[in-house]
């Protein structure tokens, strides 16, 4: 752990975006869309340019489903097939449970030797990096990768010690995010017809929840879970909610 030695002192800037950080995490958000969200403003906290999110597959032993902001989607795309695998920060770093830096792990005149820095980090303009992972029973469910270019200087104490504050809620939105989406799966058929709010309210009264359940789980409005559904059964020509359940599921 990271010592506590003093307290980190915000500003008020900080002090609003970390509000709305906490507000992104206690919202109702699909897992990709919690790292897209909250990956702008942690940005933004830490004065960063650059930042991607990965998920460790087990399964292939390798990080996919990335989002990435003011990053190269083919430079992405060449990490996930090449650049994983001849990484030699982040399997060092994916061990922390609390926010590290890639200076933490291999010394930055060492890491600027590399094909790695060279050929990926640079090519998008990334120079100081820190890593914050979401483990969860063992599990790794999403990591934040946020980076500075070279006009800027090397991540703070303070800077980690405000991703350890925000790590725990981090892993709780990953964690319940995936807990509703394990429950029930729609039909393949109908992911390109929903949007995912419907899917999501959908999902739900598959599930047996009434319309004030759903609008409590969803954090909206009863009035809205009903405009989700009216366009969900419009949708699939499903004519009641066991109709939509039904066509939902299989």
């Amino acid at each position: 752990m990271h010592p506590w030695s003093h307290l980190v002192y915000l500003t008020g800037k900080q002090m609003s975006l970390m509000a709305k950080i906490m507000q992104a995490f206690a919202e109702s958000h699909h897992e990709h869309e919690i790292r897209e969200i909250v990956g702008d403003l942690v940005m933004q906290l830490l004065q960063a340019q650059f930042y991607a999110s990965f998920v460790w597959q087990p399964e292939c032993a390798s990080f996919g489903r990335p989002v990435q902001i003011n990053m190269d989607p083919a430079n992405i795309k060449q990490y996930e097939t090449y650049f994983q695998f001849n990484d030699p920060i982040t399997p060092l770093m994916k061990r922390y449970e609390v926010a590290v830096r890639a200076t933490d792990v291999l010394k930055h005149e060492e890491l600027r030797k590399t094909e790695f820095f060279n050929d990926f980090l640079y090519k998008d303009g990334l120079y100081w990096g820190v890593n914050l992972y979401a483990w969860h029973q063992g599990n790794n469910l999403g990591d934040m990768r946020i980076w500075r270019d070279r006009r800027r200087e090397n991540f703070s104490e303070d800077d980690l010690r405000m991703l350890d504050m925000i790590q725990p809620a981090f892993i709780s939105a990953l964690a319940r995010a995936r807990n509703y989406s394990s429950q029930v799966s729609p039909a393949p058929s109908l992911i390109i017809k929903l949007s995912p709010r419907e899917q999501e309210a959908a999902l739900l009264v598959a599930q047996g929840l009434s319309d004030k359940e759903i609008a409590r789980r969803l954090n909206i409005s009863t009035t809205t879970v009903r405009t989700h559904l009216e366009h969900a059964f419009r949708k699939t020509g499903a004519s009641n909610r066991a109709g939509l359940a039904h066509k939902i599921l299989n």
